[in-house]
């Protein structure tokens, strides 16, 4: 896929826009051609080989979504490095454990990112963003636009986004099991854990989301991960990427009216909450999106709404059309069918087990191992659809019994709701109370609401919370999922009131 992309970039039309954005006042600019990014992918491995990079290397990559961190994944791509991703939310020491398992030969940061591991910590930290300071990595280099106090730029790459032009080597011979990127998850300080994708694994990975998907030539996409420029590039579609404010983000979709557009559900709820009104089809995903957010957005005007089950370790892994979840009338979480190539089975003890040609190819440091464990608690239905029942480590035990959060969580998600967990609460004689901590939307009235609750809350049988909350959702992460553990600290200083 990404040999088809250079390809595609230098001779499908070159002269038209690859990925575009939006000025504050709505006014479409055009950030990059097609051509153009791919000056930029050949000037980047140019620029890395002749900095004494080569097959096998590690490149740790701190730079934006966007047209650079694309060019660099193209660049790494035709030399045979391997991408490190650095994620700016993990923290200092975090990020410092997992750099120094990974050993980066070269660190890339745009200014911004150098800005949060140096003079702009402070105001970043109110972000959520933090980064150890990057030359204690390993050796710096400036992407794009350099600022004081900025490490050097990539010998050979200008300060503009394109760089200077020189000629980039030939792509190296590589098998298949190449690694291609690694991408730290779950894990300690003390031991980080990274997945390791090969060049395959990457490849059939972006095969899939290109076949479910299925841009077309001349459209819009909006969205901007690694997962969604490709495979619209590849088949001449542009990209545009999104607003982080709402409202301007509702005045991108009524201005383009994309063909397809990739948010995450709190991205959606806030668009919805704005006022946004969509097109096409729209795919979410990265955090759970129940039934009742895909239809808000299909009554916004969406012609389909998706919700993509995807891991670290298998995107994507399976998918489902509002109509088909909101059909499921049993308990759990339905996430679809597993996509082709993609096989599931449950382990001892109701885990999920996934494996296909996309998966990752082990975990950095260890073996590798066909079968992913996934941490989420799930049943296969008779044709083979994927139900998920919640984490294996989010159970509450309560008087004795285990329960599941993920079972009964979709019940509460009635129109009204923006959000709502089950949390356990330490009830001080060793059990747990179950409580449910429910996110009205906004202007909904909570009486009535409460009201509405009862009937799913009936239907619980022995899994019927012991309180209900109304409150906002903590979220975290990149993704912005549900954090569990602020959750229940806040409802037992609730309760505790």
């Amino acid at each position: 896929m990404l040999d088809r992309l250079t390809h595609a970039l230098r001779t499908d039309h070159p002269d038209r826009p690859a990925v575009l954005r939006h000025t504050r006042l709505g006014t479409v600019r055009t950030v990059i051609r097609r051509g153009e990014l791919a000056d930029l992918a050949d000037g980047y491995a140019a620029a890395l080989h002749a900095h004494g990079l080569g097959p096998g290397d590690t490149v740790g990559v701190a730079v934006r979504p966007g047209p650079r961190a694309l060019a660099v994944m193209l660049a790494a791509h035709r030399l045979g490095l391997r991408i490190a991703v650095l994620d700016p939310t993990a923290g200092p020491d975090v990020l410092a454990a997992r750099l120094t398992l990974a050993r980066p030969d070269l660190v890339l940061a745009d200014a911004a990112a150098q800005a949060v591991a140096g003079w702009a910590g402070p105001l970043a930290r109110r972000a959520d963003l933090a980064l150890p300071r990057l030359t204690a990595l390993g050796p710096v280099a400036t992407l794009g636009r350099r600022l004081p106090g900025c490490a050097p730029h990539l010998p050979g790459c200008a300060a503009h986004l394109r760089p200077a032009g020189a000629t980039p080597p030939a792509r190296p011979d590589g098998g298949p099991e190449t690694d291609a990127v690694i991408v730290f998850t779950s894990g300690t300080t003390a031991r980080p854990r990274a997945v390791v994708h090969t060049r395959d694994g990457l490849a059939a990975g972006l095969r899939t989301v290109a076949d479910l998907v299925d841009p077309r030539p001349g459209t819009v996409v909006l969205g901007g991960t690694f997962f969604v420029l490709v495979p619209a590039l590849a088949a001449g579609a542009a990209v545009v990427l999104p607003a982080r404010r709402p409202a301007a983000l509702g005045r991108q979709l009524a201005r383009l009216g994309p063909a397809h557009t990739y948010l995450t559900p709190p991205q959606l709820r806030a668009a919805l909450a704005a006022g946004a009104r969509f097109t096409g089809r729209v795919w979410t995903g990265s955090a759970p999106a129940d039934a009742a957010l895909l239809r808000r957005v299909k009554q916004s005007g969406a012609h389909q709404a998706w919700s993509v089950y995807a891991l670290t370790e298998l995107f994507p892994a399976a998918a489902v059309e509002e109509a088909d979840k909101s059909a499921h009338d049993g308990d759990g979480d339905l996430v679809g069918a597993p996509l082709p190539g993609v096989r599931a089975r449950i382990a001892t003890g109701g885990g999920l087990l996934l494996t296909g040609p996309g998966a990752r190819h082990r975990y950095l440091g260890e073996d590798p191992a066909p079968w992913v464990r996934t941490g989420d608690r799930a049943a296969l239905t008779p044709d083979g659809r994927i139900v998920l029942a919640g984490r294996l480590k989010d159970m509450v035990l309560r008087r004795a019994e285990n329960i599941y959060p993920g079972l009964y969580e979709p019940a509460l998600h009635l129109p009204g709701v923006e959000l709502a967990v089950l949390v356990g609460v330490p009830a001080g004689d060793g059990d747990e109370r179950l409580v449910a901590l429910v996110q009205p939307a906004p202007g909904t009235d909570p009486r009535r609401l409460r009201e509405a609750l009862r009937r799913p809350l009936d239907r619980m049988a022995a899994a019927r919370p012991d309180a209900v909350l109304f409150g906002e959702v903590p979220l975290a992460g990149r993704s912005r999922k549900p954090d569990r553990a602020a959750a229940a600290a806040h409802c037992a200083r609730e309760l505790d009131r």
